[in-house]
């Protein structure tokens, strides 16, 4: 755990530990140690994840309107209106799933919230971000259809112009940073005064949000790490969530843009 006052003179141990350690966290288990693609960069433009997410709700429905139609008959038994009572709810969501869609492309692309955060970003979004990330697997394409994902939610979260106090809020970042994005981030959270810990584990993540109570977080992680913390504390605590470049692959060396952390840290508290 790094104050938000350490400085560079901070002693060398810990920070030559912090650039080195190599554990790989659960979600690389199958790298094969070979470099990954585009230099550990997965950026993506947001229309890749709006594709696989209408794919994945028409996969969705799809899958329902199956097992109503292979099971229908049995239920039919019990009683005899149950299957044309499911067909009737599965038409209601079908259409009130595609219109909340077209009112998440509107509130992204036309730059209105025409929802509340619980009923857009910190809410369906979630669940909808975590599904296509399983359709987007079996594609091949997981790391740039996340990577486009939470560029969405990050879109949407900043558009709330959110403001807290400097001790309200709490900056996250990995163990597997560089030096030079060490040394960085620190700098900001020293001129914005605002607490920093480096979190080896989302466990000890999730701990250090229960003691520290902020009303806000920005998160460092990459692609992976970052769509299970966005799903497992986004709902109930607002988060940005700054992804990485991964050049010497997972779990080391990782770089991140420095500019965007601060432009969050200072919009963020008002600074």
């Amino acid at each position: 755990m790094l104050d938000a006052h350490m400085t560079a003179d901070a002693p060398r141990a810990q920070l030559i530990h912090i650039e080195t350690d190599r554990r790989l966290g659960h979600e690389w288990d199958e790298w094969d140690g070979r470099p990954l693609p585009g230099n550990g960069d997965f950026s993506a433009p947001p229309g890749l994840f709006f594709r696989f997410a209408a794919l994945t709700i028409g996969i969705g429905m799809a899958v329902g309107a199956a097992l109503i139609f292979l099971l229908g008959p049995r239920l039919g038994t019990l009683w005899s209106m149950l299957p044309r009572t499911l067909w009737l709810a599965l038409g209601a969501a079908t259409a009130a799933t595609w219109l909340w869609y077209g009112t998440l492309l509107l509130s992204f692309y036309g730059g209105v919230l025409a929802l509340p955060e619980g009923w857009l970003e910190r809410g369906p979004y979630l669940r909808l971000m975590s599904l296509t990330s399983y359709v987007a697997r079996a594609f091949g394409e997981r790391d740039w259809v996340e990577h486009a994902a939470i560029d969405v939610y990050n879109t949407l979260a900043e558009r709330r112009q959110r403001k807290v106090g400097k001790g309200e809020l709490l900056v996250l970042i990995p163990r597997c940073l560089s030096k030079q994005a060490l040394d960085g981030v620190l700098a900001i959270a020293g001129r914005y005064e605002v607490p920093v810990f480096v979190a080896t584990r989302g466990q000890l993540a999730r701990r250090v949000i229960r003691e520290r109570r902020p009303r806000a977080v920005v998160a460092v992680a990459c692609e992976r790490d970052m769509m299970t913390g966005l799903r497992d504390v986004a709902g109930r605590l607002p988060v940005l969530g700054l992804t990485m470049r991964l050049p010497n692959g997972p779990c080391r060396d990782a770089m991140l843009d420095l500019d965007v952390m601060e432009q969050w840290v200072k919009g963020l508290v008002g600074a």
